[in-house]
Order: C-alpha cells, then structure tokens, then sequence
C-alpha cells in the first residue's frame, strides 16, 4: 500500500483525512491519498499568496523564472519512468502512452522556460506631445488549477508552464479519482528550486473545488472537466470577480470525404477515438463520413477495431486498457442501450469485458438512421465511436456542426479548396486536416460553446496569467495648466 502527501508551502503532509485509491485494471486498493478540507484549502492559497507577494519570488527575474522551469523540465525528464508507472496504475491508461506523453510535458515546460523573458509590454505613440506612455504586463496573482484524472500531467503543465512564467504563484487541485502522478510531481517540483508555496498540490474533498474557486485571494480560475462543474466554477468565482479559463467536454466530428486517403483515415480514426481508451477530451467520436465509401470505411475500421489488443496496462504491447472508473462503463452500457433502443445499429463491441477492472472493448454504432440517438450528442469519455452518413459537403459541415461542443475536428480530404471551406466552416478550436489529436507547446489548445473559453499552449496562454498596467510619464518642465481640465 503506498502512501501520497499533499504539498502546502514547501511542505508534504497527509491532509486532514485519507482515502483509498483504486487501480482500475483490477478494481483494488492500492495506494492511500490524502484528502484536502476547508482548512488545507486556505492554508494552500494563503501559501501561494505569501509566495506571490514574497521578496524571493517578487524578485525573481523573468530569465531566472525561465531557469527554474527548464530545470523542472529536466527534472520530469529524470523521473519520467516513474510518473508514467504512477498514472498507468492509477488511471488505466496504457504505459507505452503515459511513456511517450510524460516525455513530451517536458517539452511544454521548457518552451515556457524560454518564453518568461519574451513576455513584453508596448510603448504607446501617445497623442500628446509632452507624456510618455507604455504598458507593463504583470502577473494576475494567485492561480486556482483543476485538472481531471486524464492526460493530468499535461493539462496541469499547460496551466502551470504559463503562470509561473508569468510570475504567478498557483494552487493546483488534483482529480480524486486518480491523484498519484501530480503528487509525485510535487515532489519533483519540489526538487527545481522554486521558492516555498509558488506551487502547491492538494486533491480532491468535499467541498475542495468550491472552497478553492471561490476564495477570496484566487485572482484566476484555470479548470478543465466537464460543463456541469464548469457553471459552478464560474458562478464561485463571481465571489471574487476571478477570471476563468475553461478548456471542457467535446463531441468532436471526424470528417472523412470520398476523396480521402482512407488508410490514413482509418488510422486516424482509430487513435482518435480508441487510444486512451477514448478517454480524451478530443476523441473523435463522430465519425461523419461520405456515404460514397461509408461500406468500405466501416468495414476496415470493424476489422481493425476488433484486432486491437485489450489487456493489463503495464505491459507494452496493449493497445487499450481500462476505463477509469466503474461509472464510467456504466454511463457507456447505458447510453449504448438507449442508442440502439433509438435505431442505433451496433457494428461492434458494445459489452462490457467480463473479469477484474473496469475494460470495455472498442465500440461502433451506426446511427446513419437514427439522428436522435444519444450517442451522437452525449460524450462517452469511453471508446465509442458514433457514425453518421452525408452526401454532400454541406451537409457534412451541418452535421459537423449540429452540436453544443466546438472543442476539436477533423477533415480528411485531398482536395485543398474542400479543406478551406471546411476549416472556415467548422465551429471549433481545433481544425486537424488529414491528421488528428496533434498537440504542441506552441499552439494554442481551446474551443467555443459548451467546450468552453480560453486557450491552454502558445504565447496566449502565458498572457492570459498576466494584466495591463498603463504608465504615463509627463516629460515637460513646466506647470500643470489648468487642474480641472482632464488632458
């Protein structure tokens, strides 16, 4: 039974209680997690708030931010084995992926490192003779950061990388469904240099989101879930006026033409919405395909889909592992069974995998007949793909759009013109053509709607922790005319 700490002020510690975590391959216990309350919440922010008003991180140069975060890249390079081994055995997810994706959070933490002393202020060419006026860009103060349980070390560098270049100091709070890998990071962090209480590192309790994104010292609400949780974040956060950033759900359409190379379609496809067992955010979970090749497609995706290799996370050769959680497959079971109630057909899978943990298989419905079917329209967060029929490229981009989400997409064509109209066309933050889940630290990652506001990667990001301070200079010598006339 292993035993995690959180991370207040420079110090680990147990939290006020405990509870179990589970690994999701076998449905057992195997480590204990602290629980963060009220009181661990506001000594957490109180600690970020004496760091960010600290001489020693006030006096930290933008360079010497830069420094400190290239060495906590180095750092998660160092330990990399280990974070991979932790979030494997904490969430399901397969290893030969937390392997390649820890490997490259280093690199968003690095490409932050070298943009701390880019980020730039502008002199103005006032309209007055006699001011000089420019403006300086300061850090926005204390952060609050929750993150899910998946893909957590890379949605939580995407918050973190941005603020501390920015100068801010951040509270993060980590999934209780799967804490494991941002507590060990904790320990690496610890391990860079930063002054005490710059970050600190608390899980799930009760009442920990609200008491978190509601306190009064919270300049800055950085979250990534689902909606629901996100209108609760955002009504907390009117207490203290805090501004939001909200990277949420998707249903995101993957957009195959006639015209489309269709073996890099098909891979595409599978690793849109079966890798991760797709639990990803940006699963490509609506397949709308041309109904010139729809046969062809589906029965080289059914083929693939049931060759793929289901089994223990930890060995390298699975292709797919657990879900997360047991409500997880129950939701998948559930919306399954209405969809095909609905005139769904079922092409395969679609039944949870008897045995230990939580597995279920990759999955195809057909709902080229059944335009109301659920699973067009709610997000799994599991691997099952939703497929829709077009004949034109308007109504490709119709039903691309008929959704409440603009999170991601993806447009497979060979035609350039095509490819323009519908990266014009698409009602999303993330337009991928002829490729699909591409992430990198110099690009910005976002959506519209219900998918939220607000971009994570990129120079934006890291302006998005910092405000505008004017500064007018008066450069004359002589006497303030008259005081009651505004200049």
């Amino acid at each position: 039974m292993q035993q995690f700490q959180q991370y207040i002020g420079g110090r680990f510690e147990d939290g006020s209680a405990r509870f179990d975590s589970l690994n999701p391959a076998t449905g057992t216990v195997w480590a204990q997690m602290p629980e963060a309350r009220d009181a661990d919440v506001d000594r957490a922010v109180q600690a970020a708030e004496d760091a960010f008003f600290g001489a020693e991180w006030a006096s930290t140069t933008a360079s010497q931010r830069g420094k400190l975060l290239m060495r906590l890249a180095d750092l998660i390079t160092e330990h990399a084995p280990r974070l991979a081994e932790l979030e494997t055995r904490d969430t399901g997810k397969i290893i030969r992926e937390t392997s390649a994706q820890i490997a490259y959070v280093a690199e968003y933490y690095r490409y932050y490192g070298g943009l701390a002393d880019k980020i730039e202020g502008a002199h103005l060419p006032i309209d007055k003779p006699d001011m000089e006026v420019w403006l300086r860009r300061e850090p926005l103060g204390v952060v609050a950061a929750i993150v899910p349980w998946n893909s957590q070390l890379f949605l939580s560098a995407v918050k973190i990388g941005p603020a501390l270049a920015a100068g801010c100091t951040v509270v993060l709070k980590a999934s209780e469904e799967a804490p494991a890998p941002m507590l060990e990071f904790a320990r690496i962090f610890d391990q860079a240099g930063f002054p005490p209480g710059v970050l600190n590192v608390i899980t799930g309790g009760p009442n920990a989101g609200a008491t978190l994104t509601s306190h009064a010292k919270v300049a800055h609400v950085a979250f990534t879930g689902g909606p629901e949780t996100a209108r609760h974040i955002v009504r907390n956060s009117a207490e203290n006026l805090a501004s939001t950033s909200l990277e949420l759900g998707g249903k995101s359409p993957f957009i195959v033409f006639d015209d489309a190379d269709l073996e890099s379609a098909v891979n595409a496809q599978i690793s849109g919405i079966f890798a991760a067992t797709g639990q990803s955010c940006v699963a490509g979970s609506r397949l709308v395909i041309s109904n010139k090749i729809k046969d062809e497609f589906l029965a080289r995706l059914k083929e693939r889909a049931e060759a793929v290799v289901i089994g223990a996370p930890d060995d390298m050769a699975t292709e797919v592992g657990p879900l997360c959680t047991q409500a997880q497959r129950d939701l998948a079971l559930d919306l399954i069974a209405r969809s095909v109630d609905q005139g769904a057909k079922l092409v395969t899978g679609g039944s949870a995998i008897s045995g230990a943990g939580y597995f279920f298989p990759p999955t195809i419905l057909d709902c080229s007949d059944a335009p109301e079917a659920p699973c067009l329209s709610r997000e799994f967060f599991g691997p099952v793909l939703s497929v829709v029929s077009f004949d034109t490229e308007a109504e490709a981009l119709a039903i691309a759009n008929d959704t409440r989400f603009g999170l991601a997409s993806g447009v497979f064509t060979q035609s350039l013109t095509r490819a323009h109209r519908m990266i014009r066309g698409i009602r999303a933050g993330i337009v991928w053509v002829n490729t699909y889940r591409a992430v990198s630290p110099i690009a910005p990652f976002g959506g519209h709607g219900l998918s939220g506001h607000g971009r994570e990667g990129g120079l934006q990001a890291a302006l998005d922790y910092t405000k505008v301070k004017a500064v007018w200079l008066r450069t004359s010598d002589d006497p303030i005319p008259d005081p009651f006339v505004m200049r």
